[in-house]
């Protein structure tokens, strides 16, 4: 059985094992879900022109010169998949409510904010929400953001559901390095969040923050021993990047299969 990566907080645990969550694409609303068996797919409102699409990662194409500790940790792994986020918007949300926040508090805090103010569905696996709309996201008051706990996030929120009406449909066919450069642009969404957005989109783990806190953590879990720089050294980021080098693909599967390790270990 192939490892799920289930670093997006929507990912909520069924009875008797499995995952599931909602996604929309471009046509579509579709129940996902994922048990011993693999991924299963059922359109659940709008047409299935437009399915969501499954990332392989290999972590045979991690970088030769990783530390043998990490690289046997990886490996144990085998191939995984991971759902690239069909819907644009989503991942932005997702991306902006970590900011300043720890990552089981921001998981805490999109749930609450889908189940507030999204979309909820009825599917096969119970009901499921979608974050709420670029429409959706202008009418709660500052006190509505207040009481789930987004009162800091409100303002970019709000900043990034008017762009993106105007620019959804561009950004939309960009590839993972223009579209971080172009949700930068956004105000109060740094480089950071921009990645992070990009990453979960395209499905393309290359541009993700790489000296990101959980890939620090979970690097240093896999291979104890590695002497790994310290947390306020700036040495990780191009220490990680340069082990790949300009191979892309190698940085992806390096990146993807750490943060994977680490939703599969906890």
């Amino acid at each position: 059985m192939s490892v799920l990566t289930t670093d997006h907080p929507a990912w909520t645990e069924l009875e008797g094992g499995g995952r599931a969550r909602a996604v929309c694409t471009g046509t579509g609303v579709w129940a996902v879900a994922w048990d011993s068996d693999g991924v299963h797919l059922t359109c659940v409102d709008g047409s299935e022109d437009v399915k969501p699409t499954v990332v392989t990662t290999d972590p045979a194409r991690v970088p030769a010169d990783v530390p043998a500790q990490l690289r046997e940790g990886l490996d144990g792994l085998g191939v995984t998949q991971r759902l690239a986020n069909p819907w644009l918007w989503d991942a932005i949300t997702t991306a902006v409510l970590r900011q300043v926040v720890r990552a089981e508090q921001a998981r805490k805090l999109y749930r609450a904010w889908c189940w507030g103010y999204g979309s909820r569905y009825t599917t096969p696996y119970g009901e499921l929400t979608l974050a709420p709309s670029p429409a959706q996201v202008l009418a709660p008051t500052d006190d509505e953001f207040a009481n789930i706990g987004a009162k800091f996030h409100s303002t970019v929120l709000r900043a990034a559901a008017g762009l993106y009406e105007a620019n959804a449909a561009r950004w939309q066919h960009l590839g993972a390095p223009e579209l971080t450069a172009a949700l930068v642009r956004v105000p109060r969404i740094g480089p950071w969040t921009a990645a992070a957005a990009a990453s979960d989109f395209t499905g393309d783990f290359a541009v993700y923050p790489h000296d990101d806190l959980a890939v620090r953590t979970w690097a240093a879990k896999i291979a104890p021993t590695y002497p790994w720089p310290d947390k306020k050294d700036k040495s990780f980021g191009p220490m990680w990047t340069g082990w790949a080098g300009p191979d892309r693909t190698a940085l992806h599967s390096l990146t993807l299969s750490t943060l994977t390790w680490g939703s599969h270990a906890r």
